[in-house]
């Protein structure tokens, strides 16, 4: 078996070993406590837990002989037990991934691809991003639920019978949706449970029926929403905005998506942990308000790094070079970092950076960037800020693939001949700045501090990485290259610092 964390190359491992590296000795500390304090699910309940079975089944019929095994810190307790299970029955080399640098939400396919592996199953929670390298197994661990607190709890928070509500459930839950369907629905013929459903051939998950969605059919939907792995329907007439949202797991970032992206809908919860039912009084509008303050941020920046926030959600590559040409297009330099997992020491290296945008899947992509030196916003929100065609309409968009050509939400640069230069005020510094979308490469940009455009005095806001470092105070070593003097080398000490051998002892 292999193990690995922090996307570090895989080690081929003994079975029945577990070891783990990592990018240093803390991360490497971090994951032995995890794995000390997280309790081995019973043996008995593994198989139900885990779905081995399961996974063999697809492991046989399709022939694969190396499998990688990712699962998350909170679960590596259990993972020496499955890999030793799943090579016993299927004879197939079982390596074990560990979280990647960005998250264990997100398929690591570059540390399946270092084994050779033809196979990922990936356990846990999981943001249900698209990937295209290799077919992947989601098995979730099918984590217990008391149905009828949970039932009970639905009816406390919905008294009226007619409401119409979206069950939506953390990929954990996912396997009570028929029993609490069955539950629900006599009382509540208006209720609306979601599946997962993942498209493509590339992704499997073990147990998945269509029972849901057939009952869903019986009631004469006219809409069907598929969005971050979730599919219901709605009643023919009815609106998303016309629906509450009941969501089954605990507070994190699957629900801040859901309530961010549908933020028009009302939310209530129930923490299957804490046995609780209660309604969501996040202020979204104030949420969405510090989002839109980060959008005047990005409009009033010059110099934007792009961060690689994943490499394994399918077409981060394309909207890293659409944000690359936005940025040109706007006047803005952009500059492209690779650093693994973020935290405020890395990012405050690039003083020169005026703003961060961040390239990630869809749960991870909502940093909260208050104790960071510059802010990080998502792709959508630089989008609003360089591209006036793309509006600010409150409809928050998280997935960076929606902005992609051909998708829901793309909207085309202006072109620069049929838009007139203007002058806008910054809301942040109250300073001018112009609107102006050119075509022109950033380079061709004047570095003057006050340019005339249409008879209107504005400031040119030119801080590029190279003047930012001609203002700085301390530039680095001076290279002077032609003024030093060739000389031969001579022979220098001997010794050691305290006592060289050229000098006398005192």
């Amino acid at each position: 078996m292999l193990a690995s964390t922090e996307g570090n190359w895989p080690v081929r491992l003994p079975a029945m070993t577990a070891m783990f590296s990592s990018d240093g000795f803390q991360d490497s500390q971090r994951s032995m406590v995890t794995m000390a304090a997280a309790e081995s699910t019973d043996i008995d309940n593994l198989q139900e837990v885990y779905q081995i079975k399961e996974t063999c089944d697809v492991i046989k019929k399709r022939g694969f002989q190396k499998v990688a095994l990712q699962f998350p810190d909170e679960l590596l307790v259990d993972s020496v037990q499955i890999a030793s299970q799943i090579e016993s029955e299927t004879e197939a080399k079982v390596y074990i991934l560990g979280d990647t640098s960005y998250g264990s939400c997100c398929v690591d396919e570059v540390a399946a691809e270092h084994a050779g592996a033809q196979y990922l199953v990936h356990y846990g929670r999981s943001c249900l991003s698209p990937s295209r390298r290799l077919p992947v197994m989601y098995v979730f661990g099918r984590r217990p639920v008391d149905l009828q607190r949970c039932s009970a709890s639905f009816q406390e928070l919905y008294p009226d019978r007619q409401s119409h509500v979206i069950i939506l459930y953390d990929v954990i839950y996912s396997h009570i949706s028929d029993d609490l369907l069955e539950l629900l629905y006599p009382q509540y013929p208006n209720v609306v449970t979601s599946t997962v459903h993942m498209d493509g051939s590339q992704c499997y998950i073990p147990g998945q029926t269509q029972s849901q969605e057939t009952l869903n059919h019986s009631q004469n939907e006219h809409e069907c929403i598929h969005k971050f792995g979730r599919k219901f329907s709605l009643k023919e007439g009815y609106k998303l905005e016309d629906y509450s949202m009941f969501y089954i797991g605990q507070e994190g970032a699957t629900l801040t998506n859901f309530m961010m992206t549908w933020n028009r809908c009302s939310f209530t919860s129930f923490d299957p942990v804490s046995m609780g039912g209660r309604v969501e009084t996040v202020n979204i509008n104030r949420a969405l308000m510090k989002r839109y303050y980060l959008i005047e941020r990005a409009k009033d920046a010059a110099v934007v790094g792009i961060l690689v926030g994943t490499l394994g959600v399918a077409n981060y590559l394309t909207v890293i070079d659409q944000l690359k040409d936005t940025l040109r297009k706007a006047g803005k330099k952009s500059y492209v970092f690779a650093m693994g997992k973020l935290n405020v020491p890395k990012l405050a290296n690039f003083l020169e950076i005026d703003i961060y945008v961040l390239v990630a899947c869809c749960e991870s992509s909502l940093l909260d960037s208050s104790e960071f030196y510059r802010p990080v916003v998502t792709p959508f929100e630089m989008e609003v800020a360089c591209n006036k065609h793309q509006e600010w309409t409150g409809d928050y968009v998280t997935d960076f693939r929606d902005l992609l050509p051909g998708a829901c939400r793309h909207v085309e640069f202006p072109d620069p001949g049929e838009e007139g230069e203007e002058v806008d005020v910054s809301l942040v510094t109250g300073a001018l700045r112009s609107v102006h979308f050119s075509s022109a490469p950033v380079g061709s940009v004047t570095d003057s501090s006050l340019v005339q455009r249409n008879q209107t005095l504005t400031v040119a806001h030119a801080n590029t990485a190279a003047s930012f470092l001609a203002e700085r105070s301390w530039q680095g070593l001076e290279q002077k290259l032609g003024e030093t003097p060739v000389v031969k080398a001579v022979e220098g000490r001997r010794g050691i610092a305290i006592a060289y051998e050229d000098e006398g002892m005192s």
